[in-house]
């Protein structure tokens, strides 16, 4: 099989784990840029903006421009965008995702939406269910950023999106069309970005239930890294579950290096 053409990067667990970057991440992006094999950032995360992420990234020493960022918010906002041009939404999240969606030229607003937006929101209240209840019975239809149930804190576990947007569905009965990672949606508006076929595309990821299934879902050739979710103690039943085998395994980001 052909090397990859280009390269969708996984951000937490495969890059850094919240404020400390992994082995060899800074490696990894200037041997791609040295290379110049082209790459994008892809996170589920929908709380920061592009350019917010990747000042993140430089914070850790890692080469990084919002332009080589792509989120689920930004995701999100251009899949409504494409579907209803200037459409009205409501939203139930950050700063990464409201940006997101005036970028995208969206009319927000909580006057019966068209659409209700949903992402991570730290400050989610039973107020803000009932609302969402309330515009998805009225007729808005039901968008979630990504299915994370869980994020990773410096303290600990914390809820992710996919928590407060099981709460919306329980409460509506209506189930969201999801965009972040396992869903292909996220991934497509990544290739296209990078104007190639997916087949052309590698995704490289540490987590088999996100980055790993959502590359074979788009079609990618998928690189598991074992620097974060799945590990060597955890691989099997993590294959298991999934029933996607990834096309290579690495042990860490050195090793990865090495095979580009």
């Amino acid at each position: 099989m052909n090397s990859p053409k280009a390269y969708l990067l996984d951000l937490d667990g495969t890059i850094y784990h919240g404020k400390h970057r992994i082995d060899g991440a800074d490696l990894l992006i200037q041997h791609l840029k040295s290379s110049n094999i082209p790459y994008l950032y892809v996170t589920n995360n929908s709380s920061r903006t592009p350019e917010g992420v990747a000042e993140h990234l430089r914070s850790l020493g890692i080469e990084a421009a919002g332009e080589e960022v792509c989120t689920s918010a930004v995701a999100a906002a251009e899949y409504v965008a494409s579907e209803s041009p200037g459409a009205k939404v409501a939203f139930i999240g950050e700063d990464g995702l409201e940006k997101a969606l005036i970028s995208a030229g969206l009319h927000i607003t909580e006057e019966s939406p068209e659409y209700v937006i949903q992402g991570i929101d730290r400050e989610f209240t039973y107020e803000k269910l009932t609302k969402a209840l309330r515009w998805i019975m009225g007729g808005a239809k039901f968008i979630l950023t990504n299915p994370d149930l869980q994020l990773p804190a410096d303290d600990g576990l914390t809820p992710g999106a996919g928590t407060l947007g099981a709460a919306i569905e329980a409460a509506s009965g209506v189930k969201p069309v999801v965009i972040g990672k396992p869903s292909s949606i996220l991934m497509k508006h990544a290739i296209d970005r990078l104007g190639l076929p997916a087949s052309e595309v590698a995704v490289i990821g540490d987590n088999m239930r996100t980055d790993i299934a959502a590359g074979e879902a788009a079609g990618c050739r998928s690189i598991l890294v074992l620097t974060g979710v799945t590990t060597e103690a955890n691989l099997e039943t993590h294959m298991r579950a999934t029933g996607i085998k990834p096309n290579e395994i690495h042990k860490n980001l050195h090793e990865l290096i090495t095979t580009i």
